[in-house]
């Protein structure tokens, strides 16, 4: 829909005639931000609008990211969709599978004769969000990758080196026993779990969390993420689950507040946090990359990541798309990118911006900030560790957070939570499949 801001400018001339100045072409914006990472997305919108008299940005928080792709879904049903839709990374398949939804950002670009080089962004971030061919489908937005948060100064209260080595699970074991002797409440919580302690372990250790390269090399895959390794490492939670080193928070982000307010030694969250625990901690802390089991043939690989992509809505006329084209290439200007990726953690989408920060001196100001980049650029993706691409996987992290769950309580062993979330998302793939063959 097009809605145009007219500024009337009358001639100081009684006798004239009022005349139209040049109109700002308005698009919607609907995306899933609060807090602070919703302050620093205003700021993007207020810098570009007015940047430029041409278009004018309405950004709208729509709930958390499964209900702005539902508010999305639901607003093209009724034929109300916003001109650009932030989607999280796992409903990248429901967005394609949405069969005249969207426009492909590549094609946005092309019309509006945008310079536009999607070499420009790095592989690892690009990958997940192109086709086959490195046709560009959504933009990378905010693209973040877990790592691991640490209270320094509740290490030193137990008595422990604050840069102790926590490289690996073991290690992690090892100093999570000291934190409990010590009396700490909360040695370790988490946010996010199945995208960390599954999909993240999975590809970190180069083992398949689904057949057919994690769905991108076509839609009957099938769920495998109940192999040894994953098993080993959900049990082991489990049993730190039972003697309380590890406390489990919630299925999104609970757990951060209890770090952020000092409750907890150990985090593992995304790098994206850095923006809240930058401006709410008290305490000395530090970021580290996510630990692996060490006897993992080929661990570490890569982690993958997580965040969110902006989609352009089918329907609109061509002087909406051109201000989208107008705004995409905005945000991912090199120095718009630097700014992003060091006010939030999130990693910086194309290989300038990187470049840019690392030359500013960002990354020696502030130690850790780069391991994010590292831990997802340190080797080639392989076609267990690019990313997933699996339908109806907002449901079937329902279920995978389910039966972990029944695994902290102590209900489940590892293999037979796993065993059921395989099964029972086995049967959303089989449904996705045969909706979009």
């Amino acid at each position: 829909m097009k809605k145009l801001i007219l500024s009337a400018m009358l001639a100081s001339s009684a006798a004239a005639l009022p005349m139209p100045a040049m109109a700002a072409t308005e698009i919607e914006f609907w995306h899933a931000f609060t807090g602070r990472l919703g302050e620093l997305v205003a700021e993007q919108v207020e810098t570009f609008n007015n940047s430029q008299d041409d278009y004018v940005v309405v950004a709208s928080h729509k709930g958390n990211y499964s209900e702005t792709l539902n508010a999305g879904i639901a607003a093209f049903r009724a034929g109300e969709q916003p001109d650009i839709l932030m989607v999280f990374e796992v409903g990248t398949a429901t967005m394609m599978g949405a069969k005249g939804a969207v426009k492909p950002v590549y094609e946005v670009m092309a019309e509006a004769g945008a310079d536009f080089d999607p070499d420009a962004y790095i592989g690892a971030v690009k990958g997940y969000y192109t086709t086959t061919d490195g046709e560009m489908l959504s933009l990378p937005f905010n693209s973040s990758t877990p790592v691991l948060w640490v209270n320094k100064d509740a290490l030193k209260e137990a008595g422990i080196d604050p840069d102790v080595d926590l490289s690996t699970w073991e290690k992690v074991g090892d100093v999570l026993d000291k934190l409990k002797a010590a009396g700490h409440e909360c040695p370790l919580t988490t946010a996010w779990q199945s995208w960390i302690h599954l999909e993240n372990l999975s590809a970190y250790h180069n083992v398949p969390f689904a057949t057919k390269d994690n769905g991108f090399a076509g839609l009957d895959t099938e769920l495998t993420f109940n192999s040894p390794l994953q098993v080993k490492h959900i049990q082991t939670m489990g049993d730190w689950a039972k003697d309380g080193k590890f406390v489990y928070k919630g299925r999104r982000n609970e757990g951060g507040a209890d770090f952020r307010s000092g409750g907890c030694a150990l985090f593992t969250e995304s790098s994206a946090g850095y923006a809240g625990i930058k401006s709410e901690a008290e305490f000395d802390f530090a970021v580290r990359p996510l630990p692996y089991w060490s006897a993992a043939e080929g661990a570490p690989q890569n982690t993958i990541i997580g965040g969110a992509s902006l989609w352009v809505m089918e329907g609109q006329d061509p002087a909406e798309y051109e201000a989208v084209a107008a705004f995409l290439n905005f945000l991912s200007s090199t120095d718009i990118q630097a700014k992003w990726h060091q006010d939030t953690g999130y990693l910086p989408i194309t290989k300038a911006a990187g470049e840019k920060t690392r030359a500013d001196g960002f990354y020696d100001a502030n130690p850790g900030t780069d391991i994010a980049v590292i831990q997802m650029t340190a080797n080639e993706p392989t076609a267990n560790s690019k990313g997933l691409r699996l339908g109806s996987f907002d449901q079937i992290r329902g279920i995978i957070d389910e039966e972990l769950e029944g695994v902290w309580s102590g209900d489940k062993d590892a293999q037979a939570a796993l065993d059921s979330a395989v099964e029972r998302g086995n049967v959303l793939l089989r449904r996705f499949q045969q909706a979009n063959n």
